[in-house]
């Protein structure tokens, strides 16, 4: 009767390095979506994803000087690969004119918002949201 107790403990141990392997996402097979970035507009505006599903954010800036994306509650909500965590700075992506970057992850459910925080760029409508169901 002792030895059960064991055997699942050592079952829980064998198959733990297994699980963890499984819950790696597949980044190289992310579907992208692209953003761009203009004079005080996102598009899209409302971003629409799923929740668990592999995604590369290619953002792209059009607009005559820098903005950002930022979205600090979904960038820290979302599991982000490893050699993008670097572009996420303070829960923005940074772009200058002319700039793309992309940024793999794995978005959280929920209802996020988005803005630019230069100055006066989300009010002249540079804002936007993001639905992870």
């Amino acid at each position: 009767m002792r030895a059960a107790p064991f055997l699942v403990v050592l079952g829980i141990a064998m198959t733990a390095p297994n699980a963890a392997r499984a819950a790696t996402p597949a980044w190289d097979q992310a579907e992208q979506v692209n953003i761009e970035l203009s004079n005080f507009a996102f598009s899209p505006a409302a971003l629409h994803l799923r929740q668990g599903k592999v995604y590369r954010l290619h953002f792209v800036n059009k607009g005559s000087g820098g903005h950002n994306y930022a979205a600090r509650t979904f960038f820290s909500a979302a599991q982000i690969d490893p050699r993008d965590l670097g572009i996420v700075q303070k829960g923005a992506v940074n772009l200058g004119k002319g700039e793309a970057r992309d940024v793999r992850l794995v978005p959280a459910a929920g209802t996020y918002k988005v803005k630019c925080t230069h100055f006066m760029h989300s009010a002249f409508g540079m804002k936007g949201s993001i639905t992870v169901n």
